[in-house]
């Protein structure tokens, strides 16, 4: 059950809350929101799981009461990719490490921020770092896998160990619907191979789960070869 909040007593002179990061991420403590399950920026809060991040109706209500200019978006699509994400991020990213960000990615951008609280990384875009954010995107996974088996290299799943794949698991379809319900610019696939493009858009209309499951079957065959040797 939700506690109810006096914020008059929590603006008093003795507490007064700026706009800045550490004061916003301070409040949310005070109300009871985990800040570990939410993603900063200056203009918007996005709720990555409703669950666990303790964001109900009436703490939106009590935050919009000190920030009224500051939005909280409750978007289920960027919900499920955040769930998504994780799966790939929980076993890819080590505690305190430095982490290399891509440049204009705003949604490695919103799925790594909550991290610099879970896992107290550090997200750096130039110099020395730990570990890499490669943003490759499920579709281009799986048509790079296409492209492998096609040129007769057989199973060639892209993956680098300093690197992370934070989008590794999410469709191009789920990324540009968050974007554009969010207002910013759509992103494109990268893989330009046409055979392996053509071939995803036929399984995609006879079987539109095809992407997880060539994935899975792709990993346990290369952990059985593996294994083999």
């Amino acid at each position: 059950m939700d506690l109810m909040f006096d914020i008059s007593g929590l603006t008093s002179d003795e507490e007064k809350f700026s706009d800045s990061k550490k004061d916003v991420l301070k409040f949310l403590k005070i109300i009871g929101v985990d800040s570990r399950f939410i993603s900063y920026t200056p203009q918007k809060i996005y709720i990555n799981s409703l669950r666990f991040s303790k964001f109900s109706r009436t703490r939106e209500k009590t935050f919009y009461r000190q920030y009224p200019d500051i939005e909280v978006v409750r978007n289920s699509l960027f919900q499920k990719i955040c769930s998504k994400s994780a799966k790939t991020l929980t076993l890819e990213i080590k505690p305190n490490s430095k982490i290399l960000m891509p440049e204009d990615n705003y949604v490695c951008e919103l799925l790594l921020e909550p991290y610099t609280r879970k896992y107290g990384v550090e997200l750096i875009y130039e110099g020395n770092y730990d570990l890499k954010v490669n943003p490759l995107i499920l579709d281009d996974k799986v048509n790079t896998i296409f492209e492998g088996i096609f040129d007769g290299e057989g199973l060639n799943i892209p993956k680098k160990d300093d690197e992370i794949y934070p989008l590794a698991n999410v469709s191009l379809d789920w990324i540009n619907s968050f974007l554009e319900m969010d207002g910013h610019d759509l992103i494109e696939e990268e893989n330009n191979d046409e055979l392996a493009n053509s071939f995803s858009e036929f399984l995609e209309d006879v079987a539109p789960q095809f992407r997880e499951n060539v994935v899975s079957a792709s990993e346990f065959i290369e952990q059985k070869l593996k294994n083999k040797d």
